[in-house]
């Protein structure tokens, strides 16, 4: 009886993971196939629309923004949430619960709704923001805060976080060197377990991205936007390419998660 559940349960499940991948697959040949209408198959197969996707200056530096936006707020929110978090659980631990509620306040408001008071709070201010990248790395930065500080949270609450530190301060270590030499490396694979599913959810964003910069500062999800008139093919192959690179980045986020939790 127990064999015959077991059978059902992996059929079902099979059966899920089947289906989700159905479209994926689809994808994933259309982009390959030279031409493909009212047949079943496609006429042929190619690579023309990832040599032209991956040799489009255009695409290149959308990517290439995306980079460099994503990577900046996750820098900014390393250099801020560390140490806030070591404040935290070292000096005032009864903080933890009230800083659970509010990291969760920024997905408290709609992202569209977010966007329109930022452009009306920075429209008329002397420091031109709007359509800048300054304002995607600082609207970002709030974005990965809630990821940020849950995982390096569980990762201090897995280690002795005080007997460490009394352990550094025995050996003569100041507080700020125990932190570096001592905490943080301790902290390594959760920390690099956030980064990675931090950068992979700020690399798919697109409302924030599209109402406060748009075009003027075309990032790889405005691009995917912009380009979705063209050819099919061209866009499979766009697809495709993000979702691969996508998945990399959950794949070595949930390896990173495993190993932070033994």
């Amino acid at each position: 009886m127990q064999n015959v559940n077991t059978r059902l349960h992996k059929t079902v499940v099979y059966s899920i993971v089947g289906i989700m991948l159905v479209p994926i697959i689809a994808t994933f040949i259309y982009s390959l196939s030279s031409s493909w209408g009212a047949t079943i198959l496609p006429d042929g197969f190619t690579f023309d629309w990832y040599i032209k996707l991956l040799t489009d200056p255009r695409f290149l530096h959308a990517f290439g923004r995306s980079l460099f936006i994503c990577l900046s707020a996750l820098g900014l929110s390393v250099v801020l949430i560390l140490p806030a978090i070591f404040v935290v659980f070292y000096y005032f631990p009864k903080l933890d619960k009230l800083m659970n509620i509010l990291i969760l306040l920024p997905f408290a408001v709609p992202p569209v709704v977010s966007s329109v008071g930022l452009l009306q709070l920075y429209a008329d201010s002397e420091i031109s923001l709007i359509g800048t990248p300054w304002i995607l790395i600082g609207t970002y930065f709030t974005i990965a805060l809630p990821f940020m500080y849950r995982a390096i949270a569980n990762s201090f609450q897995a280690i002795n976080l005080h007997d460490l530190m009394d352990a550094a301060y025995l050996l003569g270590a100041s507080t700020s060197k125990a932190f570096l030499l001592i905490i943080l490396p301790n902290l390594k694979k959760g920390l690099l377990a956030s980064l990675f599913l931090s950068f992979s959810f700020l690399l798919g964003e697109f409302v924030f991205a599209n109402i406060l910069v748009g075009t003027r500062y075309e990032t790889l999800q405005i691009y995917l936007y912009n380009m979705r008139q063209t050819s099919g093919h061209f866009t499979s192959a766009l697809v495709m390419t993000y979702f691969l690179f996508i998945f990399l980045l959950t794949w070595l986020a949930s390896r990173f998660s495993r190993g932070a939790q033994q």
